[in-house]
């Protein structure tokens, strides 16, 4: 059944400003159920997590349906949800806990395809710990990040691998499944990134393989935090620096601090907003979720192929996006033209899609693209067919300007 993605943007106030939005991967724009539950939670009493006072109730509560709300998302257990301030402090923070364990001679591999918040972390915490860093290099004429590339690399002194789902750069999503298998094999751990992946697919951490996996619900029609989900028995053999009266109990030892509990009201809607739009009979939030979410991707891969196809009849646009399986997210380039310009081109015609490398610093390079990047055309279930045609027209008048 089709997607009916009239009825979302008809909950988004941000959309009454007439922009057609094509930064997605940077960041959703927020639906008003989930400002609704963030107001509810603030002007509801509220107060330190407890059971006697309704405030304490109110709070316990607000925690608890977050994280049903995020294990039905991903597939995973409640008591495995951990929520952070983004998805890098989380990686920061698990990052220098792994490494605690961490000796001289001991290798990490990270690949050139991630965001930096999944190299930089690791490589940072391997100096410290006196371990090596080895790089999966991406092929960067089909933006294909084959398991080989990893596999090659993995040796008895593997202690982890730290790999992206989906690329928030040019859209790649390689073989998680088998770069899990492989790394496994070796008895090291797999931290994946997908900040971008969550946005796109329907998440399975048991199917992906993942041993950490982190993504932020504010791509997704959430607010801005991070989330990071694990096996409940992992998170218990792992001790981060924590304040000495603050709980042991997982997954709160890894949670510095009074939680942020109208964000967390805001994500639980977020996540029942989207399973609201399931199509054909599911029964339970999980399944739901998937016919939600694999309706929507349908509604979006047509709408990337249509952009596509669009482009295709443009001269001097060069797309750096082909990987076979990739998400709705382009990164072009222009014959002669600066990305910059051409984002403040169709910005000044009332269409959002912005230029850089957006952190994926590693991956601009290895595209040979130096620190600049391109211009990102990032689709999100908001978006519809009219959207699309002004961004090409948009992108002829730039060329022929």
């Amino acid at each position: 059944m089709t997607f009916d993605v009239g009825a979302l943007r008809a909950q988004i106030p941000a959309l009454r400003a007439g922009l057609a939005h094509f930064d997605g991967p940077g960041g959703t724009q927020t639906p008003a159920p989930v400002v609704a539950a963030i107001a509810d939670a603030l002007e509801g009493p509220l107060s330190i997590r407890g059971s006697v006072a309704p405030g304490e109730v109110n709070a316990e509560t607000l925690v608890r349906e977050f994280r049903r709300a995020m294990a039905d998302l991903l597939g995973a257990e409640p008591s495995g949800v951990v929520f952070g301030r983004s998805a890098t402090q989380l990686t920061y923070d698990f990052s220098r806990t792994l490494a605690k364990d961490w000796a001289p001679g001991d290798e990490i591999v990270v690949s050139r395809l991630d965001h930096d918040a999944n190299i930089r972390p690791w490589m940072q915490a391997a100096q410290w710990a006196g371990a090596v860093v080895r790089w999966a290099d991406f092929d960067p004429a089909t933006g294909e990040l084959p398991p080989s590339a990893v596999g090659d690399l993995l040796t008895e002194r593997t202690r982890l691998v730290a790999v992206t789902a989906a690329s928030n750069l040019i859209g790649t999503i390689p073989d998680i499944p088998e770069i899990a298998r492989l790394v496994h094999h070796t008895g090291a751990l797999l931290h994946v990134d997908g900040v971008h992946y969550a946005a796109h697919a329907f998440v399975d951490l048991a199917e992906l393989g993942a041993d950490l996996f982190v993504c932020s619900p504010y791509k997704f029609l959430g607010p801005h935090h991070g989330v990071l989900v694990a096996s409940p028995d992992l998170l218990e053999t792992l001790r981060p620096d924590k304040l000495l009266p603050s709980t042991d109990v997982v997954p709160e030892r890894f949670e510095l601090g009074t939680l942020p509990y109208e964000l967390l009201a805001g994500t639980r809607a977020a996540v029942d907003l989207l399973a609201g739009f399931a199509t054909g009979p599911a029964e339970g939030r999980r399944a739901r979720l998937g016919a939600a979410l694999r309706s929507i991707e349908r509604h979006e891969r047509e709408l990337r192929d249509r952009v596509e196809s669009g482009l295709a009849e443009l001269d001097g646009v060069t797309v750096h996006s082909r990987a076979a399986e990739r998400t709705p997210t382009l990164l072009l380039t222009f014959d002669g033209r600066d990305a910059v310009d051409a984002y403040h081109f169709l910005g000044e015609r009332g269409v959002h899609a912005p230029a850089g490398s957006f952190y994926a610093l590693e991956a601009s390079r290895h595209l040979g693209l130096g620190d600049t990047g391109g211009l990102r055309v990032g689709l999100a279930p908001y978006n519809d067919q009219g959207d699309v045609e002004r961004l090409l027209e948009g992108l002829a008048a730039f060329l022929k300007s």
